[in-house]
């Protein structure tokens, strides 16, 4: 055992990496229909773990003692639940009840966490509700983060949640094996969940911390078996990898010891991964083997050129923003494409076009016109920056844009007012 004072930092860390995988495992033996009692178990393991380690101190495999904990609770409950044992045949009860001795984190987790989110992408849920309840379920997303990943109302969210489990309720999904038909019909969906959990790892507007790299490294770890498996192994599937490892090559130069974002033009490339670099390169010349080009595609080629210096290099990327666009008309893409705009073509022509969108309650909108105006109008990039900082739920982006904020503010007179 280890110490018991330092169970406080472990647990949230493995609540982080775990919970969603245990939920994973233990659906393998509920079945989809039963969910909430697999997430109720893992939550219980975590508050033992808590309580007991706090005590007796951190066991030698803590991952370990939490699989066989989660275990040991799934069988407790099977064999105290008097109703399904009268109930239920004999047989059925039997071979729930045999959890396998690899209960534990090596192997079968892949596999099921895999297993899970091609279960919870069925088509007889909205495809939007199946990426809600994928990310909830697979990725831990609260309904803020989920909200934020779709650009939604809480309240929407909530509803198709709760939609979502309903229908796992009274269709009695099922974790069996999927045919080659049902993983081709399923795999698109399966790729925006893992998308939005690598985006949310990689610009958290709903964390108090900017980047979560457990986030990016669960998504990349989760695309990577797909591109081990000939059944799922697709141009599309590629791009996606290529792309996260482009971003993930830049994330230890995003943010400063402070824990603030450092914006692009200002990171140091001395701290880019050039081996994540490189395998980003590898994966998007095996994402060239299909025949369409996919919105991960675009992406992965815009984060390609971020990485690479050239002459042309801005206006390589507004080519493939000008591409995406047509596939992906988001306000994000949308204002990202403006940024690279002002590149090529100057702050002027780049203003006129934000201002045409008009998204007044975004917060990326008015830190894109705080940017633009800095070089011409200090007065109207004051403005746009405060309404960031009011629109941002992010703490740590609240901070970079304050800090920005009085930059400005110590170039205008002290009697200047808005």
């Amino acid at each position: 055992m280890k110490g018991a004072e330092s169970h406080i930092a472990l647990i949230p860390h493995l609540f982080r990496l775990e919970y969603a995988k245990m939920t994973a495992v233990l659906c393998r033996h509920f079945g989809l229909k039963h969910i909430e009692i697999a997430e109720d178990i893992a939550s219980d393991t975590f508050l033992k773990a808590s309580e007991q380690w706090a005590v007796q101190g951190i066991p030698d495999n803590p991952t370990a003692w939490l699989y066989t904990v989660a275990k040991n609770k799934t069988k407790d409950y099977f064999k105290h639940l008097t109703v399904f044992e009268t109930q239920v045949k004999s047989h059925i009860y039997q071979d729930l009840v045999e959890i396998p001795e690899s209960f534990d984190h090596q192997g079968l987790i892949s596999d099921s966490q895999l297993a899970m989110i091609f279960a919870v992408c069925n088509p007889a849920n909205s495809k939007e509700s199946q990426i809600c309840l994928a990310l909830q379920i697979l990725c831990g997303f609260n309904v803020d983060e989920i909200s934020n990943a779709f650009l939604t109302k809480k309240e929407t969210i909530k509803k198709r949640l709760h939609r979502a489990r309903t229908n796992l309720r009274d269709d009695s999904f099922q974790l069996g094996a999927l045919g080659e038909k049902e993983i081709e019909m399923r795999l698109s969906t399966v790729l925006k969940t893992l998308y939005l959990l690598f985006n949310e790892g990689y610009f958290s507007n709903t964390n108090t911390l900017p980047i979560r790299k457990e986030f990016c490294t669960e998504a990349i770890r989760l695309t990577l078996l797909l591109t081990e498996n000939p059944l799922t192994n697709s141009s599309e599937v590629n791009a996606l990898l290529a792309l996260m490892c482009f971003q993930s090559s830049r994330l230890e130069a995003r943010t400063d010891d402070f824990g603030e974002v450092i914006l692009f033009e200002n990171q140091d490339r001395n701290l880019w991964d050039s081996s994540l670099i490189n395998r980003g390169n590898y994966y998007l010349v095996q994402a060239t083997g299909g025949e369409a080009i996919s919105k991960y595609h675009l992406e992965a080629g815009i984060a390609y050129w971020h990485t690479t210096e050239g002459e042309n290099k801005w206006r390589n990327i507004l080519q493939l923003y000008n591409q995406l666009i047509v596939i992906d008309n988001s306000p994000i893409t949308a204002l990202n494409r403006i940024y690279v705009l002002s590149q090529v073509h100057g702050e002027k022509r780049a203003i006129v076009e934000a201002e045409k969108s008009e998204l007044n309650e975004n917060s990326y909108y008015h830190s894109l016109l705080g940017y633009l105006y800095s070089k011409s109008t200090i007065g109207k990039s004051i403005y746009h920056y405060k309404r960031a900082v009011e629109l941002t739920k992010s703490t740590s982006g609240k901070q970079t844009l304050e800090k920005e904020l009085m930059k400005l503010q110590e170039l205008m007179p002290d009697d200047y007012q808005i």
